[in-house]
């Protein structure tokens, strides 16, 4: 496996000075958030798109470095009833990453208007009341699936393979049945980010998540979620308070090892193993109670003592 982090962990920083810091940080790549849901401070898409000495010269930087570009992110929500802009950053997302022989774009399903005329998306958690059911009919089958056939033909277009998706709330695609759902939909290039913070908090088990995606796992996002037992007893894991306040909430993003410790990221490392997934752990800093580079090096210190990085040698001996 290798060691990576998001590019907005660092997002305060220069694109040079956080380079840098990847690679004091013993990083072999950076995940480079291009949109969607974030300002990208590190990443000019509409440059990059426009010119090849462009993209040569931001090459030039993870190579001199010695690094890779371990995908790009467009996480936003591109079914928006009423910002087209966040399908569009998907679309020249996927068409920078074939231009730049990037492999893998992470982002989300998206999540559309509970019907035609509405304007807001609505996310459905619920089989009750009776309309919960024809709401979901018409963002899968009139919205979700017509978009990511359409995705699906544009990423292969541009050569790229993996289309990583988050498996994250107010998402259509927020938990394993519903990733498989649109995967049998759409084909082999959709597959999971998985991102154990989010199951986390929705009551899943990244753990199962992990043994039951198996090649559908594409891409893995490492971020720790801490819960809030004595709140959670009172409120449930549902939460929509400020993310800000985190004595009052049930649940919060947190530097890795204060939600789950050393010995669960190990197991998690292990399963993904187990599974045949040897691509990138990247490192996503949201933990508002931590300064972002010495979030980043405690959960590097946790994931280099836990994950595996040299293929397995063992062989049975012939007796």
């Amino acid at each position: 496996m290798k060691l990576g982090f998001v590019s907005d962990s660092l997002g305060a920083l220069c694109f040079d000075d956080m380079l840098d810091h990847a690679v004091r940080l013993g990083m072999s790549g950076v995940e480079m958030n291009a949109g969607g849901w974030s300002t990208a401070p590190h990443l000019n898409l509409a440059e990059l798109l426009g010119s090849a000495q462009a993209r040569a010269r931001f090459l030039d930087a993870f190579t001199s470095r010695g690094l890779e570009i371990a995908s790009l992110n467009a996480n936003g929500n591109p079914l928006h009833p009423m910002d087209r802009s966040q399908a569009d950053c998907l679309v020249d997302t996927i068409r920078l990453a074939g231009a730049l022989g990037v492999k893998t774009v992470c982002t989300m399903s998206g999540l559309p208007a509970g019907s035609p005329t509405d304007e807001q998306p609505n996310w459905i958690v619920s089989s009750w009341p009776p309309e919960t059911r024809a709401m979901l009919q018409y963002q899968w089958e009139d919205v979700l699936f017509p978009f990511w056939t359409g995705i699906a033909a544009l990423a292969r277009e541009n050569g790229v393979d993996r289309i990583a998706l988050e498996l994250h709330g107010n998402q259509c695609v927020y938990n394993v049945p519903s990733m498989l759902q649109l995967r049998d939909a759409v084909g082999p290039v959709v597959g999971a980010n998985l991102d154990p913070s989010h199951l986390f908090w929705m009551g899943a088990d990244p753990l199962a998540a992990a043994e039951v995606l198996g090649e559908a796992v594409y891409h893995v996002h490492a971020k720790d979620t801490l819960i809030n037992a004595p709140v959670q007893a009172l409120t449930s894991l549902l939460d929509s308070g400020s993310l800000e306040d985190l004595p009052a909430r049930s649940w919060s993003y947190v530097t890795l090892g204060i939600g789950h410790g050393a010995e669960w990221w190990r197991q998690f490392c292990y399963r993904l193993r187990m599974v045949g997934y040897e691509g990138w752990l990247c490192i996503e800093h949201e933990d508002m109670m931590l300064n972002s580079i010495e979030g980043l090096e405690k959960s590097v210190a946790i994931l280099k003592d836990v994950m595996p990085v040299l293929p397995p040698d063992f062989e049975p001996q012939d007796i």
